[in-house]
């Protein structure tokens, strides 16, 4: 069974920082993905990685994924934090190769961490 382990979340203040991290227990080259769940809140795609990175229209220009191939961890660098950031943020595995693009759609994943909390607040 692949396993995800997020790390990294906390309590921050608006405009700054934090990075997460996602370790994965298979070294190997897969699509992976964050989500987030604010409260009250849908689940969301935040970014996703693949071919290329994408965002969402939320985050673009402030969050930046990341992955370490050697090792199979993913981060996700999250800058100019925002209160509306605040939420359960996941990472998750899509099976696939590494090289096709990724999507932010949850539903085609097929492996999820337990999240970490993120609060943004002054």
């Amino acid at each position: 069974q692949l396993q995800l382990v997020e790390s990294g979340g906390g309590l921050v203040q608006p405009g700054g920082s934090l990075r997460l991290s996602c370790e994965v227990s298979e070294v190997d080259y897969y699509i992976t993905g964050w989500f987030r769940r604010a409260p009250g809140k849908e689940r969301e795609g935040v970014s996703c990685i693949g071919s290329s990175t994408k965002y969402a229209d939320s985050v673009m220009g402030r969050f930046s994924m990341s992955r370490d191939n050697a090792k199979g961890t993913v981060y996700l660098q999250m800058n100019s934090l925002k209160p509306e950031d605040t939420g359960v943020y996941y990472c998750a595995v899509e099976k696939g190769p590494y090289t096709a693009s990724c999507t932010l759609l949850s539903e085609v994943y097929d492996y999820w961490g337990r999240g970490t909390q993120v609060t943004v607040s002054s």
